[in-house]
């Protein structure tokens, strides 16, 4: 009984890490889209905070930007703001893109 307890626990280790969108070992829902999207084009400007940008980990600011609600997020994301472009200059649809903030929003609690 153990051993099959162990493999089918391996087994499901092994389909969370493949499926896009299940849970990670923190608990939280992981869209690899949007980590992929941050690290190629977000982190850039959100990593050091250029510009204005809230940089992640920043609980305060990302709080803030998060009080106006997600519809207010990805207009920003959608539309650009200051220093920001449209898309965070990237070719990006809008899905991608929200899992690109929620990455950052997540990384930020």
């Amino acid at each position: 009984m153990f051993k099959r307890s162990v493999k089918f626990a391996s087994a499901a280790v092994l389909v969370a890490g493949l499926v896009p969108g299940l849970a990670s070992a923190a608990g939280e829902t992981v869209n690899p889209a949007g980590e992929k999207l941050y690290k190629s084009a977000c982190l850039a400007c959100h990593m050091a905070g250029v510009a204005g940008a809230p940089k992640i980990g920043d609980k305060a600011a990302w709080a803030a930007v998060t009080a106006k609600g997600m519809d207010a997020v990805m207009e920003i994301t959608v539309n650009g703001k200051g220093a920001m472009p449209p898309r965070g200059a990237t070719k990006a649809d809008e899905a991608t893109l929200r899992a690109a903030v929620d990455y950052m929003i997540s990384k930020s609690k």
